[in-house]
Order: structure tokens, then C-alpha cells, then sequence
């Protein structure tokens, strides 16, 4: 059994969650299990996965300081993957 990633929740990230109803949960499923992760500037990435809310597809995307242990800074869904989806990621 792989280890668990650890990681550190902001107090900014966990309030953008509850206000854009992403469960708590799902954040540590994608940080565990992302589908992709892309590079940004800076020390961050962003971890993301398609997931279904009710009956539609929406990218989540995680933007994670690469710190020890990594940071989430915030999080949020859109439907429009295909401008943030990566074919090279």
C-alpha cells in the first residue's frame, strides 16, 4: 500500500471548499490520486482531476506550494476543462 501524501490545508483553501462545495474529502482524494499535475511559476503546481458534481464534469484544480510538507492555497472547480486540461501533463 502506497503512503499517504501529507500535506497542509490553509485556512483560505478550507473556506473556498465549503463556499464552492468541494468536499473535504475530494480535495485529499485529488492530492492523493490527481489525474494530472501541472507545472506553474513559482515553487506551486496544480494538481487536478475531472470529477462529476450532480450529473456534469468539472476540473478540479488544486493550487499546491511545493513546500515540506506541500501547502494547498486554494482550490475550485470549473466546467470548462479544455483550457485547463494539459495534453502534455
Amino acid at each position: 500500500m502506497a503512503k499517504k501524501k501529507e500535506y497542509f490545508l490553509t485556512q483560505h483553501a478550507k473556506e473556498e471548499a465549503i463556499r464552492r462545495g468541494i468536499p473535504l474529502k475530494l480535495i485529499d482524494e485529488v492530492i492523493q490520486s490527481p489525474e494530472q499535475i501541472v507545472s506553474t511559476y513559482s515553487n506551486r503546481k496544480i494538481y487536478q482531476s475531472r470529477l462529476e458534481f450532480g450529473n456534469k464534469l468539472y476540473l478540479v484544480r488544486i493550487i499546491v506550494e511545493e513546500t515540506n510538507p506541500p501547502t494547498v492555497i486554494t482550490v475550485y472547480r470549473t466546467s470548462n476543462i479544455k483550457k485547463y486540461w494539459s495534453d502534455e501533463a
